[in-house]
C-alpha cells in the first residue's frame, strides 16, 4: 500500500490517546535534548542518523515522530513516508508535550 506523501499531524491530546494503545513514538532530536526530557517510551533516533537507522522504525501501522517544536519531526516524517512508513508529525513537539503537563523521562534509556 502506498503512503500519501503529505504529512499528517496529531496534537498532544491525540498523541496521549494514541500512546495508550502502544503506538510507537520516535524522537528525532539530538541526544542532549532527548536526555534532558522526553515523552515516556519514546525511541531516540536523531534526525541526522535516521536514514541509517530506518530499519529500527516499525513498518506497519502508524508511527508518531516528535522533536522540540515540530520542524525536524516534519522532515523526518517526509523521509519516512517516502519509505512507505505511516509517519505522523507531533504538532508542537516536546515543548507542547511538556507545556501540557504530560509526564516525561530523562536520561538516554
Amino acid at each position: 500500500m502506498a503512503i500519501d506523501p503529505q504529512v499528517p499531524e496529531i496534537d498532544i491530546a491525540g498523541l496521549v490517546t494514541a500512546r495508550l494503545s502502544g503506538t510507537p513514538l520516535i524522537d528525532v532530536r539530538q541526544l542532549e535534548e532527548f536526555v534532558e526530557a522526553h515523552a515516556p517510551g519514546a525511541k531516540h533516533i536523531a534526525l541526522a542518523t535516521l536514514p541509517d537507522h530506518v530499519d529500527q522504525v516499525p513498518e506497519s501501522g502508524p508511527v508518531y515522530v516528535i522533536c522540540a517544536a515540530g520542524g525536524r519531526s516534519f522532515r523526518a516524517c517526509e523521509f519516512l513516508r517516502a519509505q512507505g512508513i505511516d509517519a505522523i508529525n507531533v504538532a508542537g513537539g516536546t515543548k507542547a508535550w511538556l507545556d501540557a503537563g504530560q509526564p516525561f523521562e530523562t536520561g538516554a534509556s
